[in-house]
């Protein structure tokens, strides 16, 4: 896909209103096993890329250094569902103390009221966080309705409907 379409996506209304939702992505890696993995992921958007950041000793930091390609998904439950996918390759920083990307990302999944708290709890914890920098190369919108994956759209042109 080239940079200027995946540019475009993300800069549709639909993929800024899910990046803006109080919704987790959906990161997936390979293991170093071999296996899959997803985890859910507080991130941040930052125009070009999605930032998110973990315990730097964290299994899927030693598996993205050895592969860094990964999928993620940012999607909602009610139905139509709207979705958002990205596939790219992620980069690693470890830093010191908890970046604010991580405070970023956090702030729009815990509850206002819990929010000193859960900071204050972060902050103790982690000496050092890593730093992952999704830069994307592919991108999709769906909400089905006008945007369906292109099987769907032709099993129903095969159907007449």
């Amino acid at each position: 896909m080239l940079v200027d379409d995946v540019r475009a996506t993300l800069a549709e209304p639909m993929a800024q209103e899910l990046m803006g939702a109080r919704i987790p992505a959906r990161l997936a890696y390979t293991a170093l096993d071999g296996t899959p993995r997803v985890v859910p992921m507080g991130y941040a958007w930052t125009g070009s890329a999605l930032v998110m950041a973990t315990v730097a000793k964290a299994p899927k930091v030693a598996a993205l250094w050895a592969n860094p390609a990964v999928a993620l998904t940012v999607d909602t439950d009610e139905q139509p569902p709207h979705m958002l996918l990205v596939r790219g390759r992620a980069s690693i920083e470890i830093v010191d103390g908890v970046p604010d990307v991580f405070l970023d990302g956090a702030r729009k999944l815990v509850a206002p009221e819990a929010w000193a708290g859960f900071e204050a709890g972060v902050r103790a914890l982690y000496d050092r966080m890593a730093v992952l920098t999704v830069t994307p190369t592919w991108a999709r919108l769906y909400d089905f309705e006008t945007r369906v994956p292109d099987v769907i759209a032709t099993q129903a042109a095969a159907r007449g409907l």
